[in-house]
């Protein structure tokens, strides 16, 4: 429902229905002025149908067995084989060898936009993966910069480091989630500028920290949360340098059954301590999740030096930009758009387009080029339409006409959807490419990682799925039998196909993990990196965001388990903190969520 009535500049905020789930959604006049400025439509979808709409295009996490139709060897692609959708090797397809514009055609006014870029996509091939100077690092994916990396995807200036994902400038680190610029790190999410970070979340500048959480300039730290600046603290109690050490040698952090006894009780610790409403430093007149040093980025995720962006996901040095996901380094006036990065400026539509792109719409896997619209695969082309050559004058004349044509005949989808039968969404020029254009099914794309779904409930959605099968390795070993200290533990486990304790599917330890376990005194892990990196999931709120008030009442917090340590300069004791927020921790989440005044006077 509405929550206030304004005018601004002439615009008022405005109730809609979302064509696709059918909730109302608000669109305010800020909203309405940059649809202005770009020269867009307002949505017809609601913020969070967009983004999962976006997030069907990206295959994020998964490398698939096919054959290279370039060569016919078996490669690893991202690109699913079941498809039937031409791919070639990296090389290949950069290489001179073929050339993207024998499939431009003429547009056809006698048919809709949607229905004729659908079929160029699919006929077009496609490169096996999306990455950008790697060295021996042919097991990554939508990568670049890297070197001596294993199954790390979304990632960017890592080095020496395996099952890494979104995040960029590691080294020497496995099992990071969203995090930049650390070293020597194991089992994090959101670590940053850190050294020697384990089993950790939200840390930044710190340095020999175990099962800490929110922790800022800390050094040798213990089950923390919620420090700043300190030292030799264990489970929030302080310690001198020389007790702090005889601590830690009696936990036997060389033990995996102590340092899971440990893991519990640090994590009861974390839920004991209130959390802020959003996890993020240095930003003004922001909202959302994960925001760092960013101005006015709004309903916003995993952001980093960003300003004036609003329903942005996964960005870096970006502004004036909505509804873009994934990238920046840097962008300018993205709208609706997802992969695209490295010196783009005004993008509508886009996917996988880059570097050094500019005015293109509707447009896919399209590099160093500038003003085109409904292209796939192009390079270093100017004024294309359906991957076909014009002139500057005659190509802004048809995409005009193109625009006006695409409401009058726009492409409308008729989804089965076992909720509700056929469920009819109407595509005219000002919406993102059509779901079921995606060559990924729900279970392949970052949806499933931020909303998941079982198989039945994607496809009550209208969603694909699909179940690839693996190959089959003989295990040796039950991860249960392996040693829990990494000092009784020989060079020979690398030969072992071992069961994970989760999944019960079969993995391996590759040499360079070992070696890091045997240089860290880490135990071996029993479980999958899959199972680790679902585990790590729970600490990673999705960018969905809730209305919420804080949870201080005065003294103590509303569930009464903790009780504040210092007085809060906005309000008396005796009452409850006023302030509301938005928020990515649900209503139902066990966490004591604090406004940022209050969460403030709470840190040591």
């Amino acid at each position: 429902m509405l929550s206030r009535d304004y005018t601004s500049n002439g615009m008022n905020q405005e109730l809609r229905k979302c064509q696709n789930c059918k909730a109302g959604f608000i669109i305010e006049p800020e909203d309405f002025l940059f649809y202005e400025k770009i020269k867009v439509p307002p949505p017809t979808w609601c913020p969070e149908c967009r983004l999962i709409r976006r997030y069907l295009f990206r295959n994020e996490r998964l490398l698939f067995r096919r054959k290279d139709d370039a060569t016919g060897k078996e490669i690893f692609s991202m690109i699913p084989p079941q498809d039937g959708i031409t791919v070639y090797n990296h090389d290949y397809w950069w290489s001179d060898k073929w050339d993207p514009m024998q499939y431009g055609r003429d547009y056809d006014f006698s048919r809709s936009f949607f229905e004729q870029w659908r079929e160029l996509y699919r006929a077009m091939p496609q490169y096996s993966n999306s990455i950008l100077n790697l060295v021996k690092s042919e097991y990554c994916g939508n990568a670049g910069h890297s070197k001596n990396c294993y199954l790390c995807f979304a990632v960017d200036h890592m080095e020496d480091s395996a099952y890494c994902t979104r995040s960029s400038g590691i080294k020497d680190s496995f099992d990071l989630q969203e995090s930049t610029l650390s070293e020597l790190c194991h089992e994090g999410i959101m670590i940053d500028e850190s050294y020697r970070a384990f089993f950790s979340v939200d840390c930044e500048s710190c340095t020999d920290i175990w099962f800490s959480k929110s922790l800022v300039g800390c050094t040798n730290c213990f089950g923390c949360v919620n420090l700043r600046n300190k030292s030799y603290y264990i489970f929030n109690k302080p310690h001198t340098k020389e007790t702090y050490a005889e601590k830690l040698k009696e936990f036997d952090l060389l033990s995996r059954v102590s340092l899971e006894k440990l893991r519990i009780k640090a994590q009861e610790l974390w839920l004991r301590l209130p959390v802020k409403y959003m996890h993020g430093m240095r930003s003004v007149n922001s909202s959302g999740e994960h925001i760092q040093d960013s101005k006015n980025a709004k309903l916003s995720y995993f952001i980093h030096g960003c300003e004036n962006i609003k329903f942005c996901q996964m960005l870096h040095e970006t502004d004036d930009s909505y509804d873009y996901f994934s990238w920046g380094d840097p962008a300018s006036q993205i709208y609706e758009s997802t992969i695209c990065g490295y010196e783009c400026d005004k993008l509508k539509f886009c996917v996988e387009c880059w570097p050094n792109v500019m005015d293109m719409e509707y447009c896919f896997s399209c590099h160093s080029s500038s003003n085109l619209f409904g292209c796939v695969g192009l390079r270093k082309k100017q004024y294309c339409i359906l991957n076909k050559q014009y002139a500057k004058e005659d190509y802004e004349k048809l995409v005009l006409k193109i625009k006006k044509h695409m409401d009058e005949m726009p492409y409308i989808s008729r989804i089965k959807n076992q909720e509700s039968g056929i469920k009819e969404i109407i595509y005219k020029y000002g919406e993102f490419f059509p779901s079921e254009f995606s060559i990924f099914a729900y279970n392949e794309t970052p949806a499933q990682d931020f909303f998941p779904l079982t198989r039945e409930e994607a496809e009550k959605r209208g969603y694909s799925w699909r179940d690839t099968k693996k190959r089959e390795y003989k295990a040796t070993m039950e991860a249960s039998s392996l040693p829990d200290k990494i000092t009784e533990v020989n060079d020979s486990i690398i030969k072992e196909v071992i069961t994970c304790s989760g999944c019960k599917g079969p993995y391996r330890f590759i040499p360079m993990e070992y070696s890091f376990y045997k240089k860290m005194n880490l135990p071996l892990p029993q479980f999958c990196p899959e199972c680790r990196f679902q585990n790590r999931k729970k600490f990673v709120n999705p960018p969905k965001y809730w209305k919420r008030k804080c949870q201080c009442a005065g003294i103590v917090s509303d569930n009464k388990i903790y009780k504040n340590t210092a007085e809060h300069p906005a309000y008396s004791k005796t009452k409850h903190c006023p302030n509301e927020f938005d928020t990515s921790y649900a209503l139902d989440k066990p966490d004591i969520v604090y406004c940022e005044a209050c969460y403030n006077s709470e840190l040591l």
